[in-house]
């Protein structure tokens, strides 16, 4: 009897086995700035470990939140946010890059509408809006 295909079979089993162990375990170690600070971001609300999302992914999406802190020399505001469900992210406190339009014309204490811009797992608020 020729073995040689069931070799190759099996072979080809183990191989895709091992590729797929080693990619959860990258993506699970991933830290990534403009993410919140909760590991438990990572995982929805049963507790399952979300897919990790390639850098060149990018997601734009839309939350509610009060400002906390604005580093004008850092270009980053600290938001304590909604959830943002484009993002698979629970409602939390997150600093985030933004541009000077928003560092200099945002206010401690403001109630905001904002947009969001992810890019692989670099998150930039893009937009804000002050809520009546």
């Amino acid at each position: 009897m020729n073995y040689g295909p069931v070799v190759i079979a099996l072979g080809l089993a183990i191989a895709t086995t091992a590729c797929g162990r080693k990619a959860a375990s990258t993506a699970s170690a991933a830290i990534i700035q403009g993410t919140p600070e909760s590991a438990e971001a990572e995982r929805d609300a049963t507790g399952k470990m979300l897919m990790a999302r390639s850098r060149h992914t990018i997601i734009n999406a839309k939350s509610h939140g009060t400002l906390t802190a604005v580093d004008v020399a850092a270009g980053t505001i600290t938001l304590d946010h909604g959830p943002i469900p484009e993002a698979r992210w629970p409602a939390g406190t997150t600093t985030f890059k933004a541009g000077p339009a928003i560092t200099n014309s945002a206010m401690v204490g403001e109630e905001i509408d904002f947009d969001l811009r992810i890019v692989g797992g670099t998150a930039e608020v893009t937009a804000i809006q002050i809520r009546p």
